[in-house]
């Protein structure tokens, strides 16, 4: 039996709509376990809406002592200084990487992708041995430096297929226009691979912003900690207070949700270049 082209859009409809749904259904369920009450959080069969919602857990998480709002200032210091410090070394690297014609590149490119695969726990210890010696500890500038050695394989990995898509004679025009070649790789080079920054930059604010590992380690200051951290505090040693716990969640989730819904078109572009070039 043949299947019409209006049966196949039908049927892919409907399947988009049911994965879409499944992969939503976890941000729903921290929503509305953020509006129920205690009471309603341990009933069983579980509610699919609370009957009495309320939302004194959002008033909780920002009017308490350590108020979710401080967390998210110190997430947004410590996302924005590592994407800055990030694209700052990667974009170079990675030009680098695409422009010159290095012996071993293939095998350094092997290595920057191994190293993805480590955990950072396996960092964590000796970048917390050094900084304890030299002073930074408890500081943005510590957690910053932190997150780059970490992301810093990942922007350069994905960053350099961009460079290989432009045309060496732009470079070459830009000198004979009177360029050298920093101004030529700041002025022509870099405004052409803007996708691909917007994409790292966003790819690595959200990891940053995501990162508790190195928060927990290298800093026992509450004042400068993550938001991450702030979601941790709400795990008791004995129980957990899981409505402020969602609400908190969803809150922090925010800033991701609205990265993608507004940067979508870059990313999208961005992710498909990468992976056709190079």
């Amino acid at each position: 039996m043949r299947i019409t082209k209006r049966k196949k859009k039908i049927i892919f409809t409907t399947v988009g709509i049911v994965v879409t749904a499944l992969m939503l259904f976890p941000v729903y369920w921290m929503f509305i376990t953020s509006i129920k009450p205690l009471n309603e959080i341990y009933v069983d069969p579980p509610l699919f809406f609370p009957s009495d919602p309320t939302i004194q857990p959002y008033i909780d998480i920002f009017t308490s002592k350590n108020s979710m709002l401080h967390y998210m200032k110190n997430s947004f210091i410590i996302g924005s200084g590592s994407m800055l410090l990030t694209l700052a070394l990667a974009a170079p690297a990675a030009y680098g990487l695409a422009r010159k014609k290095l012996i071993g590149v293939v095998i350094l490119m092997g290595i920057l992708i191994a190293t993805q695969m480590f955990p950072s726990i396996i960092m964590a210890t000796p970048l917390y041995i050094i900084f304890l010696n030299i002073g930074l500890t408890d500081s943005f500038t510590g957690l910053i430096i932190a997150n780059t050695t970490n992301l810093l394989p990942f922007a350069i990995i994905l960053l350099r297929p961009f460079f290989l898509g432009l045309p060496k004679e732009l470079e070459e025009a830009a000198l004979m226009d009177g360029c050298n070649k920093f101004m030529s790789f700041w002025k022509v080079i870099l405004p052409l691979t803007r996708t691909g920054l917007i994409t790292v930059g966003t790819f690595t604010f959200l990891m940053a912003w995501n990162e508790l590992l190195f928060a927990l380690t290298l800093s026992n200051d509450n004042s400068m900690r993550p938001v991450t951290v702030g979601i941790y505090s709400y795990m008791g040693e004995y129980a957990a207070e899981w409505n402020n716990l969602m609400a908190a969640s969803f809150v922090s989730s925010l800033p991701i949700i609205f990265a993608f819904i507004f940067l979508q078109k870059y990313i999208v572009n961005g992710l498909t270049t990468g992976t056709t070039k190079g």
